[in-house]
């Protein structure tokens, strides 16, 4: 499945202040939450493509730091978004 210019405005609309809205961390921490998701499917079917295994290593990091970068600016929306994209368990 690629990932769409609908889908992302639709990511975005959601999870962001609005459908343009690409700037804001918690648009960006969904967009990428959705692209994990893809590339770790695609690996369970190609465990030896390991581009793809980079790449979600990488995107893991850039999320990671995103998600830091929220909890030390506003607590509130950090546990927000984890909540709703049900990052933590």
């Amino acid at each position: 499945m690629y990932l769409t210019s609908e889908k992302k405005q639709e990511i975005f609309k959601k999870h962001g202040k609005g459908a343009n809205d690409t700037g804001s961390a918690e648009g960006q921490i969904a967009l990428f939450t959705h692209r994990i998701d893809h590339l770790t499917q695609h690996l369970k079917n190609n465990h030896k493509d390991y581009n793809t295994e980079r790449s979600l290593v990488k995107l893991v990091g850039k999320r990671r730091s995103l998600l830091d970068y929220l909890m030390k600016k506003d607590i509130l929306r950090y546990r927000a978004i984890v909540k709703e994209l049900g990052l933590r368990k």
